[in-house]
């Protein structure tokens, strides 16, 4: 039987001079790889929850790898479209659980890719499944349905979107601790939605939690070298997720929609090789934020909450973090709960890097949720260093409760 392989952790020990040899103590996986360390092992097994009021892979603790692909969808008909949220369903629920391929005859095309060999870990894999505002055009007499704030994503004054890389019927986020687990379930999941779903266009993300964290935190460094997210809401404070991020019965939104949430992507490049030209002095004036630390200007911890001066003296009036959040009295009210990935894709006809942040927003409300925050940073320092260029508004569909139901079934049964 062949076993899962993931070469890049063999790299991984190989440069931190570890050797691999029976009986070195490195932790052993399936009786047949060695890694690193058991803890690694134990994440490969880690299976994460399905089933349950919200999906997973929105208030899920963050992974190295993600995966964004947005779908159009050609089912011809509301049966047709049925069952292609009920395969949803039941693929996700197999991929994140882990297991084995379905043995075949082998006169018929296998039952997986065997990319990660016959069995595959559940390896913290999270689908997350949200639809898109055209999902609610006549096709499937879904319009009286539509939420109340899902659009196509607007420009925004800096935005240099590519048609290419926006919008869709549906957006499908892949999160886990290795790509190739992403890459796998999208595969799996492209098989079995064939002749229902087209691909329209994808992104993948990764990122290296900071290596001399907070205590009490793990937070990422950006492409620009700053730490970013420092202050994310805490997903497992589940009375803060139930005001900031899922919809609940009280807001005005249709009924079906209770327990989902509104879902930004933004596909931001950065121009690197500007940035690092730029001054030290300018890079910390333009965040807000020391490079080192991480800390507000004139501050010495990260997690530190700067008490902002009218004159802006120390942290400047038109800095990245005091325009995100002014700290004004109701301001807790516009927070959004944000993952960010960095991408790294090719480079331009001008002999530049595309690389930049793949930026993931969940919230109740879009209006006073990223859209608030985008409008006040409109005109920031920064965007002479960041183009967005791609991404979309989407609504990521409530929990399936149990294995008696399938995901969009509160949609498609409400008209």
């Amino acid at each position: 039987m062949v076993k899962p392989r993931f070469s890049w952790s063999r790299r991984q020990l190989l440069g931190r001079g570890l050797a691999i040899a029976v009986g070195a103590g490195l932790g052993l996986w399936q009786g047949q790889r060695w890694w690193g360390d058991r803890s690694e092992a134990a994440a490969l097994a880690e299976a994460i929850p399905f089933w349950g009021p919200h999906q997973p892979g929105i208030a899920t603790p963050d992974v190295a790898a993600a995966l964004v692909v947005a779908l159009d969808v050609t089912a011809r008909d509301r049966q047709e479209l049925t069952q292609l949220f009920q395969t949803l369903t039941d693929r996700i629920a197999y991929l994140m659980a882990g297991g084995a391929l379905k043995p075949l005859d082998q006169r018929y095309p296998p039952s997986g890719s065997g990319i990660l060999g016959d069995e595959f870990p559940a390896d913290r894999l999270t689908v997350t499944v949200s639809v898109g505002a055209s999902l609610f055009d006549q096709r499937y007499g879904l319009a009286a349905a539509k939420p109340r704030h899902l659009t196509e994503m607007p420009n925004f004054p800096n935005d240099r979107l590519d048609p290419q890389l926006c919008h869709g019927d549906l957006l499908l986020q892949f999160c886990a601790n290795h790509e190739e687990t992403n890459i796998h379930a999208l595969r799996d999941i492209l098989k079995q939605l064939s002749g229902l779903v087209v691909l329209r266009w994808q992104m993948a993300g990764f990122q290296q939690p900071d290596r001399d964290p907070h205590p009490r935190r793990t937070t990422v460094r950006n492409l620009l070298g700053f730490k970013d997210g420092t202050v994310n809401p805490n997903p497992k404070d589940e009375k803060l997720m139930n005001r900031l991020v899922w919809v609940s019965r009280n807001s005005p939104e249709p009924a079906w929609t209770v327990g989902g949430s509104y879902h930004v992507v933004r596909i931001i490049r950065m121009f690197v090789e500007f940035w690092d030209r730029t001054p030290l002095d300018e890079q910390e004036a333009v965040m807000g934020r020391s490079r080192s630390s991480g800390a507000p200007l004139g501050y010495r911890h990260e997690e530190e909450i700067p008490n902002y001066q009218r004159a802006g003296k120390a942290i400047p009036l038109d800095s990245h973090i005091r325009l995100a959040n002014p700290r004004n009295p109701g301001m807790g009210e516009h927070q959004i709960l944000r993952k960010g990935f960095h991408y790294s894709r090719d480079i331009d006809r001008a002999g530049q890097l595309d690389m930049g942040l793949l930026f993931l927003a969940f919230q109740q409300d879009v209006k006073t949720g990223f859209e608030a925050i985008q409008n006040r940073l409109n005109g920031e320092p920064l965007e002479e260093y960041i183009k967005p260029i791609g991404g979309g508004y989407f609504f990521a569909l409530p929990g399936v409760p149990d294995r008696d139901s399938y995901l969009g079934q509160s949609l498609l049964q409400s008209v």
